[in-house]
């Protein structure tokens, strides 16, 4: 007998956690994954893109050639290049023959917007680092202290019980003190789980990232369209009429009204677009689902700590409609579960209440940590 006992003293002494390091702090998440995939591609894509344009404008030269007419000399051909370049107008003609102008300026500024996409779908993820992140950071922290410390307390419960039993004259009163103990529930810890009820009537940190989910789908869409605008409208006409009677060349006899000009870059500005926009039509679903992660309640993590004496957040219905900011909070645990050191050592003692709940003898090391499980206890066979 002395040789289980010393078993489960050095089994309970060794299940307590360690007093958690500075560390803990510094190491949170406090970004979903999928919202880190998400600002990684809907920031990253066209700053990437964007970068290949100018360097291949900077390493090209010009972004436009004109055909000349064959007497002009090679300064007049550079000046007819910088003449249409900076205009961008292309002069043409309507049914009924009319003059008509059309401007492709959004050709020239088409690689400066998407640096404006790009600081647009970074500001929903500024709203919520400066919105949400620090009282989100200050929740989790609590929580898994809480937490870890609620199993501590827990252990350090089941070692006091174990010595109280060994003491016992007689071993039936003590079983009938602790079932009169768990229906009077002297050994609910209520900080962490009145804290956790407490978060489900508080809506600021649910609403900042339905906001910020809401925002960043607008600017996709708006992206969408802006890039779908430029190729019914400009993203088809890579040669255009140019005019060129202006400055130097306004009253030379011999200059034509209009000179054909293509656009060099066209083809690459096509490609930018149509990746952009195709990744982004794909990115729409992914941030709709990342909103309705809101819908339903992450049980999981809740029900392992269930075990715990006096912790049934769930079982006692206490959770109404998942949008709040416990629901959020669930979430970011669960991203943060390499911090909750405590969550691995229950898991391992629910592996243990699964495996010996059809057993009808269960030795005192097991019968103890059933106690931590918080199951009903099983009185020992003489």
């Amino acid at each position: 007998m002395s040789l289980s006992h010393t078993a489960a003293e050095y089994m309970l002494s060794d299940a307590l956690l360690p007093e958690p390091s500075s560390s803990r702090a510094k190491g949170l998440r406090l970004e979903l994954p999928s919202d880190r995939v998400l600002k990684f591609v809907a920031v990253g894509l066209p700053l990437f893109l964007v970068s290949l344009a100018f360097a291949r404008e900077f390493s090209a030269g010009s972004q436009i050639s004109c055909f000349s007419p064959s007497n002009f000399t090679g300064k007049q051909s550079a000046y007819a290049d910088t003449a249409c370049w900076d205009s961008l107008l292309h002069h043409g003609f309507d049914a009924e023959g009319r003059a008509v102008t059309k401007s492709l300026w959004a050709l020239k500024v088409f690689p400066y917007s998407l640096l404006v996409v790009a600081v647009l779908m970074y500001l929903p993820y500024l709203l919520w680092r400066y919105a949400a992140s620090p009282t989100l950071h200050s929740d989790l922290l609590f929580i898994i202290d809480e937490l870890d410390k609620s199993y501590n307390r827990s252990v350090r419960l089941v070692q006091h019980m174990r010595k109280v039993q060994q003491a016992s004259d007689d071993p039936e009163q003590f079983w009938e003190e602790y079932e009169r103990a768990r229906q009077e529930r002297y050994f609910e810890f209520p900080l962490l789980e009145r804290y956790l009820a407490c978060k489900q009537h508080s809506h600021s940190l649910v609403i900042i990232y339905l906001l910020r989910n809401l925002l960043l789908l607008l600017f996709l869409a708006a992206t969408c369209l802006y890039l779908v605008f430029l190729h019914l409208n400009i993203f088809f006409q890579d040669e255009f009429s140019c005019s060129i009677k202006t400055g130097l060349l306004q009253d030379e006899p011999h200059v034509p009204p209009l000179i054909p000009c293509k656009l060099v870059f066209f083809s690459v500005f096509q490609l930018i677009s149509l990746t952009v926009g195709g990744v982004y039509v794909l990115l729409m679903p992914v941030v709709i689902y990342s909103a309705l992660q809101l819908c339903q309640w992450d049980k999981g993590l809740l029900s392992v700590y269930e075990m715990l004496p006096a912790f049934d957040l769930l079982s006692r219905k206490m959770l109404t409609c998942p949008i709040n900011d416990l629901n959020v909070i669930l979430l970011f645990l669960r991203a943060n579960i390499s911090e909750l050191t405590s969550f691995s050592r229950l898991n391992a003692v629910s592996a243990l209440r699964e495996a010996t709940a059809e057993k009808q003898d269960i030795d005192t090391v097991v019968d103890f940590m059933t106690l931590l499980a918080g199951l009903e206890a099983t009185k020992p066979k003489h």
